[in-house]
């Protein structure tokens, strides 16, 4: 007979390997080829020493004059949180005892709910990757047609049944009847998303759509390296080392820009690029030039099952969190996941995993991970923006 007992086990001997490796390789191949760490991990907090330029102590002289003054590597510090990454499952005591006789109904049961956190928090990480930490999903453009209806200035970073809240721009506070709002449908052609509950705020141009309860809680991600906001804990301000190449208003792609790019990260930083991830739309525009150049389309397959294009051996991919008209060129080596610890079950005092919500007839479990990503060498990449595509 199907019991909470059986379940359990089954979450923490049989999902939980399988789910982790998923969520660590399996989410896109950006996070496949980031090395994942618990080096530099201190309690809540990430520290690091990160060294930066090269060492003094060089240089040329005669036979018999003075050795050159030591002068040490310069380093500075990284600090930051450690992210709470989490994700839940949710099971109703009635399904539970519908399907206590029959176990392969069970396992459907329990596979149905893994397979919808899988896929809830793939989004999720790969949307974090690109992103500043802020938690923004989109900026709102205003009242939509309906009362339950916001415009957005972009819907790339949202998905049906996303539970929101809604920022004010200026007090920065989320509206009160637009916290944990579901939405219920996403139109993708006028830019748009109805919500499970009627707006009876007043949304202006500059409120900012989050996850629920993750402002300012996300996975620091390539927006916040490509930012003017302060890094890890640092101002930019005097520290050259820290601003990334940044190439604006591209125009048409081509192979000679992309060099051009690469050359000058190797040149001034010493980096060696080694992953190219772009918009869908530039893909297909560096399709289009390859094609009306005649160049031949290579091929490459990647870590995790997932398939490139080759740019002189170095794999270019396209994702849908990447911003239009946008390519990066990046050091995978540079960056790295620091965790306390790998993904994990959320366990009571008594070590179960699965527990009844309070005052409803359901139990959930709670998947976890204590995380953030810092890339050592921000000088060693590079954004192409303001490319055209048709």
């Amino acid at each position: 007979m199907v019991t909470l007992e059986t379940a359990e086990k089954a979450l923490k001997s049989v999902y939980l390997n399988v789910v982790a490796d998923q969520l660590n390789v399996g989410v896109n191949p950006l996070l496949a080829k980031i090395e994942q760490t618990s080096s530099d991990v201190w309690g809540k907090e990430i520290i690091k020493l990160v060294p930066y330029g090269i060492n003094g102590g060089i240089g040329a002289g005669t036979e018999t004059g003075e050795l050159p003054t030591p002068a040490a590597n310069n380093y500075d510090r990284f600090k930051l949180e450690l992210k709470n990454l989490y994700g839940t499952i949710e099971l109703s005591d009635k399904a539970i005892r519908a399907s206590q006789s029959n176990t392969g109904a069970f396992v459907n049961l329990l596979n149905a709910e893994m397979e919808g956190l899988l896929k809830a928090s793939k989004f999720n990480l790969g949307r974090m990757l690109y992103g500043d930490g802020s938690g923004t999903l989109a900026i709102c453009k205003g009242q939509g047609s309906a009362t339950n209806v916001i415009a957005l200035d972009s819907v790339r970073n949202v998905m049906e049944g996303m539970v929101v809240d809604v920022y004010s721009k200026t007090s920065g506070t989320a509206y009160s009847d637009l916290k944990g709002v579901r939405i219920v449908s996403v139109d993708r052609v006028n830019n748009t998303i109805t919500l499970s509950a009627n707006v009876a705020t007043s949304i202006v141009d500059g409120d900012i759509l989050t996850v629920q309860g993750s402002k300012e809680n996300e996975l620091t991600g390539l927006g916040a390296i490509f930012s003017n906001r302060d890094l890890y804990g640092l101002s930019r301000e005097g520290r050259s080392w820290l601003a990334p190449k940044q190439y604006t208003n591209v125009g048409a792609i081509s192979t000679a820009k992309i060099q051009s790019a690469i050359d000058y990260i190797d040149e001034v930083a010493g980096s060696q690029i080694d992953f190219i991830v772009c918009s869908y739309d530039v893909r297909r525009a560096y399709l289009d030039y390859l094609a009306l150049t005649r160049t031949n389309v290579d091929y490459m397959n990647l870590d995790g099952g997932f398939k490139a294009l080759s740019y002189n051996g170095i794999p270019l991919i396209a994702d849908r969190f990447v911003e239009s008209g946008t390519m990066y060129l990046l050091n995978s080596k540079d960056f790295k996941l620091h965790q306390l610890c790998d993904w994990r079950w959320l366990e009571g005092d008594n070590g179960k995993v699965i527990k009844q919500k309070a005052g409803s007839a359901t139990y959930g479990a709670t998947l976890v991970k204590y995380a953030d990503m810092i890339c050592d060498k921000p000088i060693g990449q590079a954004k192409l923006s303001g490319i055209t595509c048709s």
